[in-house]
């Protein structure tokens, strides 16, 4: 549902790296509408107006790792 909208902050990223950086933005219909200091904050101010799941909160950060995430685990796996 939101995939325009992570699109949109790639496509747009230096741009907003250069105006936002180190914010934290609210990005609905491929537009910023909000800009916080903390995600938190971003949040808490996109949900006054907005529903929940329409907007994305998103760090603006210069790269890839702006916008990627990597999860690992350790665990113990047997047959069982």
């Amino acid at each position: 549902m939101l995939e325009k909208e992570l699109e949109y902050f790639i496509a747009n990223q230096d741009a907003l790296v250069a105006k936002y950086k180190d914010k934290t933005l609210v990005i609905k219909d491929c537009n910023v509408v909000e800009v916080c200091d903390t995600p938190l904050a971003a949040y808490l101010k996109a949900k006054e107006r907005y529903k929940p799941g329409t907007f994305l909160i998103q760090p603006c950060s210069p790269g890839p790792n702006a916008y990627t995430v990597s999860i690992s685990t350790q665990g113990i796996f047997t047959n069982e």
